[in-house]
């Protein structure tokens, strides 16, 4: 006999079996394909030491600060004018401290000149410091032929010979480089128009607008599509330019956790049921803010799901598709076509030019309805100025390329050069043993090196190998979170892989990087089930 006590544990337990076993068959029919992405915990004394680390940075930051007001110490940043001592301080202390005393140790790792095309390789100003990175002097050398492992450079388009170079060059002796003025005015050319129609096209929708620049396609946008009375739904880790857009607007925000259904589901039905604060007036719209690739995390979207719930709740979708456009899908047309959905289920796509296109600018594409209200009350339509013509032809050209309407199967085999290249670079990292983070499918592969001091010597390190890689801390990452990014191109060569891998493993062993507790040569991933269960709240 069970007592009613364990009757009742009995009886919960298998309702949320039950429960569970029916979202995992609607996660199978969601998807058509195994969903694999890794985010391994940090190690405990990796993450005490990154801990101290920070805390002897900061206490040594103070003490110098200390020094500097007492003036034994020369202070060279910019500084309040005595007479303004009184004011408000016009910078955040926080942000000012972490500049002086963090930022500037490894200041040298950032804004390196670059003197040709960064294409696959590049050549790099040399410079030296002589006041510990305070300011830098050129030596007049050129460090060549650095393999450029930094750039979204994904299709290899970033290039000043073959038929988009030839074909901007065209375009610039017929129409020049700038048009000085929007489009509402006397700047709208008839390749703006070619371009927009290509990019409908391409994106499988009825109607797209170009926009000069691709972080105010995001931030100009979103507050020409919701205001007061609206919700936005936004993921924890989405760009800047969502969340600067999403504040503009004066829309209500809440935050769900990064690519937790649950945690959306919640927010939504919360919002349902409860409605706006203090009236309970519904809605006047409710709009989910998500991107295809997130760009620190190389995580992709669970779309599918998120599409569900849209429907579901009747709610509006706008898909980021910045990193995933062109580097998503077999025909190259992002997270959608990576997925095998119909792109009508999104109702904002939005994306740039600026990655996979080798181009500027970005793009809005939906139904004929939304462009044209865009084309009436966007801020980025209405007075900035429109898109240079040589660009726009590199876009066209490149665009026509991926699509294979240039007669080539170039742009296809592009598209399979970049899914190669990436399976073979992350692959070969986790069997070295490092932590790295996102999806396996992703061209974005962050590396995590966690201490502060690691991110500049892993840097410096790497340039000596000639490798140029993109290390990244505090504020675009958790202050305990800094990594490496690497950015995999269609461009690269194995023999290019190969000698990166070999510097990374080099470099990870010597300043002991490879942290991973996993099977370093095991499968390093987690199928959608086993993912979504770790990450239950």
């Amino acid at each position: 006999l069970q007592s009613p006590c364990s009757q009742h544990l009995r009886y919960q337990y298998f309702n949320d079996l039950y429960k569970m076993t029916n979202h995992h068959a609607s996660c199978t029919l969601l998807y058509k394909k195994p969903f694999v992405e890794s985010f391994e915990e940090t190690p405990l004394l990796v993450a005490v030491l990154t801990y101290m680390g920070y805390g002897i940075l900061t206490i040594f930051g103070y003490l110098r600060d200390f020094l500097r007001d007492w003036k034994f110490e020369k202070c060279h940043l910019a500084r309040e004018r005595e007479e303004q001592k009184d004011f408000v301080p016009l910078y955040q202390d926080f942000e000012n401290f972490y500049t002086r005393n963090l930022y500037m140790r490894i200041r040298d790792n950032w804004n390196r000149p670059i003197c040709s095309v960064p294409g696959a390789k590049m050549d790099l100003v040399e410079r030296v410091t002589p006041d510990y990175n305070w300011t830098f002097e050129h030596t007049g050398n050129v460090l060549k032929d650095v393999i450029n492992m930094g750039s979204y450079n994904y299709l290899g388009f970033a290039e000043n010979t073959g038929t988009c170079a030839d074909a901007a060059s065209e375009c610039t002796v017929k129409y020049g480089v700038g048009v000085s003025s929007t489009r509402q005015e006397i700047g709208n050319l008839d390749k703006h128009e070619e371009l927009e129609k290509l990019v409908a096209g391409f994106l499988g929708v009825e109607s797209s607008m170009a926009f000069g620049m691709g972080f105010a396609t995001n931030s100009m946008n979103i507050p020409a599509l919701t205001g007061k009375g609206c919700l936005i739904l936004s993921d924890e880790l989405n760009h800047a330019s969502l969340v600067l857009g999403a504040r503009l607007s004066g829309s209500t925000i809440r935050v769900f956790k990064h690519n937790n259904m649950q945690s959306l589901e919640k927010l939504l039905r919360d919002a349902i049921v409860h409605g706006q604060p203090r009236t309970h007036r519904p809605w006047k719209k409710i709009l989910i803010l998500v991107e295809g690739i997130y760009s620190m995390e190389g995580s992709i979207v669970r779309l599918p799901e998120v599409i569900a719930l849209k429907k579901k709740y009747e709610a509006y979708l706008y898909l980021d598709e910045a990193h995933s456009i062109g580097a998503l899908g077999p025909r190259g047309r992002g997270v959608v076509d990576y997925f095998g959905l119909d792109p009508s289920d999104v109702d904002i796509m939005m994306g740039t030019f600026t990655k996979s296109f080798g181009a500027a600018g970005g793009y809005i594409g939906g139904k004929k309805e939304l462009i044209d209200y865009l084309r009436l009350h966007s801020h980025s339509a209405i007075h900035a100025t429109s898109m240079s013509p040589p660009i726009t032809q590199q876009i066209i050209t490149s665009m026509k390329c991926i699509m294979g309407e240039d007669g080539t199967t170039l742009g296809q085999e592009r598209l399979c050069q970049l899914s190669e290249n990436t399976t073979y670079f992350r692959r070969r990292l986790h069997e070295m043993g490092f932590i790295i983070y996102g999806n396996n499918d992703s061209p974005v592969v962050p590396l995590m090196l966690y201490m502060p001091a690691k991110i500049g010597a892993f840097g410096r390190e790497m340039l000596k190998r000639n490798i140029g890689t993109v290390v990244v801390g505090f504020p675009a990452t958790p202050i305990i979170e800094s990594r490496a990014r690497f950015c995999v191109s269609a461009a690269h060569t194995r023999e290019m892989l190969d000698k990166a891998l070999n510097a990374i493993s080099e470099v990870g062993d010597l300043l002991q990087l490879k942290y991973s507790r996993k099977n370093r040569h095991g499968s390093e991933g987690t199928d959608c089930f086993s993912f979504l269960e770790s990450h239950q709240d």
